[in-house]
């Protein structure tokens, strides 16, 4: 037979109970930002080529931000990369969007159209630069391209800055010195060998289509060795963005067989517009990255996204609504 509480134990209880859910109450408060209902509306992010990260990530994205807030839609678009990117949030034809530093300063430089609007949302990833060849081509650098076919990255993307940039640091004219082609990472992998001798590519690691090659077909990295960075550095400007690194082993192993790769990296950013609901951005800063172990199961890129680094946003300063959020988890 059970036994029944006194009356005092069961006023204890009850008041015990009751405290318990003004604590849960005041933790969802202050999980929710400022305590209010979801931001409603549709916004437009513009992405990448199908085969590359930032599509991967971007409807990754998009389905937590469903889970978060139900009443916004938004609308997922592909692009040719980040110079697309940036000059499609700059002049309003997208909401957010994915696009490297070097890529955001090159425009603010340039003086692109609504370049003054542009913030900073979070420092999410960083791209690699991976220059790939048939596992028997006679190209062991970058001077070796000289003569050859290689895929330069679609226009307005940020391929097509890094690889001329990278060309030119090796004395190649992207004009001139080599049979320039217009593949990005969609239709590069699948030329390759037959109508490419080489292509280049920047992305997270490991990309879909590079390892959907992997898969079926074998090819070869050429290194971007930390003397020809420094020769990219040497042009100034937004090549202050680059910076020596090593392809790990496990981002292609079938490929690399263990070895690591020498190549340089450059970071994105996740971009908006100055005039973005404070509200809105300060939840979709929260979704960003507090989706980072969610996405980063399937996008192993996205594993990196962390608060610490967040934050930096160079060459953009921080939107009001992600400075918001940023200070709200601030230790």
């Amino acid at each position: 037979m059970p036994t029944l509480l006194p009356p005092v134990g069961r006023r204890r209880a009850l008041q015990g109970a009751a405290a318990g859910l003004v604590a849960l109450g005041l933790l969802l408060w202050w999980l929710l930002p400022l305590g209010e209902e979801p931001p409603t509306g549709t916004i437009t992010f513009s992405t990448g080529t199908r085969a590359g990260v930032y599509y991967e990530y971007g409807e990754r994205l998009q389905k937590e931000l469903a889970k978060d807030m139900p009443g916004l839609e938004v609308k997922l678009v592909t692009s040719a990369g980040s110079q697309a990117n940036v000059r499609s949030v700059a002049t309003g034809k997208a909401d957010i969007a994915i696009a490297a530093a070097d890529a955001v300063d090159t425009y603010e430089t340039d003086g692109g159209a609504g370049a003054d609007r542009l913030r900073g949302v979070a420092r999410l990833y960083d791209d690699y630069v991976q220059l790939v060849v048939p596992p028997d081509s006679d190209v062991e650098s970058v001077a070796d391209l000289r003569g050859k076919r290689v895929a330069i990255g679609l226009p307005n993307s940020g391929v097509r800055l890094i690889a001329n940039r990278v060309l030119e640091a090796a004395g190649i004219d992207p004009e001139k010195d080599i049979t320039p082609r217009s593949d990005g990472i969609d239709t590069g992998p699948k030329r390759l060998g037959s109508e490419l001798d080489a292509f280049f590519w920047s992305g997270g690691l490991p990309t879909r289509g590079l390892r959907e090659l992997a898969e079926t077909s074998a090819f070869r990295f050429v290194p971007i060795e930390p003397a020809l960075v420094a020769r990219v550095h040497a042009q100034g400007g937004a090549t202050r963005y680059y910076r020596a690194t090593n392809m790990p082993e496990s981002a292609y192993k079938t490929i690399q067989n263990g070895s690591t790769v020498a190549t340089m990296a450059v970071s994105n950013l996740l971009v908006t517009r100055k005039d973005l609901d404070p509200r809105l951005t300060e939840w979709l800063t929260r979704t960003v990255l507090d989706s980072r172990d969610g996405i980063g199961a399937n996008v192993h890129s996205a594993q990196l996204v962390d608060v610490r680094t967040a934050i930096y946003t160079d060459p953009l300063p921080l939107h009001e609504g992600a400075r918001r959020y940023y200070r709200s988890v601030k230790p």
